[in-house]
């Protein structure tokens, strides 16, 4: 356990530990009663897929854009405007549905401005950790982030459905404003050496074009990347067609979304927390193998199931292996990459996680309407295990162009003392 907690014993990262459990349980039942509230007013799935669309193609065009910003200026007030312009969004949305004003342009309008909001906040998260935890708890401190994050999708979703069946979505859009106070709170409460912002007298195309090259001429960087493009391609739409997945297919309610999105979070929640317990990086490249093909055998039972008990088992690998996937990539990416570059690579692998599926979303949303909902879960499964199989294919060359990297951080050395050399397979 006390290999498991290990970075909550820094202070500034058990402060912000504590922020996020408050603001995720509102995060996700705010999601939740979104997807709820524009497939009651309109009973469509490309709708359904559109406002997914608008809350995340910012992350996908801008993304790499902010990670200059979060390269150039200070991280926590970054941060700080970016919670605070989240929170305005939540109550603004509390008050249009609490009203009975809300539209379905409401909703699209409201999911393009956090999308804009989430475009700078996601990679100038990402590149925040390394200053809140010792180097050495890098990997500790991101798998405790996802365990938090999916520990509160057990929550939200199951909360948020039975608040939607009693009182309706917009008391979900309010409790997900107040929620970030917390998160402020913490940022505000943190003491962190001072690191005035870099003054540099390139122009910002320049710097946007140095990390373009550094991400596309680093191999591992780049493979990490397009296994994660495809994963949030086709794998990340299964959120955004739950709702019809249950309404259509499982013949459910909200009360039955909750649960089915409780069991993804449980098996999130599950790899997160066995991530966490995990001492060095080496051997997350085969484990992020295992987790694509794992994720494209449950979309493909899925496709077959309509019983909601069943349904529910099989989300549990699927939240595991999504989770097990983005957080291991997630992990490798901060090691490999260079201080000054870190806060454009993570823009590249928000874009890649977040900003990549929605435009899954709209093209498989927009096919549904010819094949129907489980052929696309089908489709979606298939591909996302030939993807983690192909990585696999070229894994090797992977683990040779990262192995300098390994040797000049001291983990392959730190970690290697006594282990026969034929073991080097399962470094990477």
């Amino acid at each position: 356990m006390s290999t498991i907690l290990v970075s909550l014993k820094t202070r500034n990262y058990r402060l912000y530990f504590s922020g996020m459990c408050a603001s995720l349980v509102g995060t996700w039942m705010q999601q939740i009663a979104m997807s709820w509230l524009v497939y009651k007013l309109t009973g469509s799935v490309l709708l359904l897929a559109t406002v997914a669309f608008m809350a995340q193609i910012p992350i996908l065009l801008a993304t790499p854009l902010m990670g200059i910003l979060a390269d150039r200026f200070n991280r926590r007030k970054i941060l700080l405007v970016t919670q605070s312009l989240a929170a305005g969004q939540a109550l603004l949305l509390a008050f249009l549905t609490l009203s009975g004003l809300v539209e379905v342009w409401h909703l699209m309008a409201l999911s393009l401005l956090i999308g804009l909001i989430n475009a700078l906040d996601n990679p100038t998260r990402q590149a925040f950790y390394p200053s809140l935890v010792p180097k050495e708890h890098l990997s500790n401190a991101i798998a405790l982030n996802s365990a938090v994050i999916n520990g509160s999708r057990l929550i939200g979703p199951a909360v948020g459905g039975m608040l939607i069946g009693a009182v309706g979505e917009g008391l979900c859009f309010l409790i997900n404003g107040i929620s970030y106070v917390g998160v402020l709170a913490a940022l505000l409460l943190m003491q962190l050496p001072a690191k005035p912002a870099v003054k540099t007298s390139r122009q910002f195309f320049s710097d946007l074009t140095e990390g373009f090259h550094y991400v596309t001429g680093n191999i591992p960087i780049r493979s990490l990347l397009l296994l994660m493009s495809a994963i949030s391609f086709f794998g990340l739409p299964l959120m955004t067609f739950i709702p019809a997945y249950v309404k259509d297919i499982l013949n459910g309610e909200s009360e039955m979304l909750g649960v089915m999105l409780s069991c993804i979070g449980a098996g999130s929640f599950t790899a997160a927390i066995c991530l966490a317990a995990r001492k060095t990086v080496l051997g997350l490249g085969k484990l992020i193998v295992w987790a694509a093909i794992l994720l494209g055998f449950s979309l493909i039972a899925l496709s077959f199931i309509n019983t909601p008990w069943i349904a529910a088992i099989c989300c549990f690998p699927a939240g595991f292996s999504i989770i097990t996937a983005v957080a291991s990539t997630n992990t490798l990416l901060q090691t490999l990459s260079d201080e000054n570059k870190r806060g454009r690579v993570m823009g590249y692998f928000t874009m890649a996680f977040t900003g990549i599926a929605p435009i899954g979303s709209m093209a498989l949303g927009t096919l549904e309407r010819y094949t129907g909902l489980p052929a696309i879960i089908l489709l979606s499964g298939v591909i996302c295990a030939v993807a983690g199989i192909v990585f696999e294919r070229y894994r090797p060359l992977v683990r040779r162009y990262a192995r300098p990297v390994y040797v000049e951080k001291g983990i392959i050395r730190e970690i290697a003392i006594g282990i026969d050399r034929t073991e080097d397979a399962n470094r990477f």
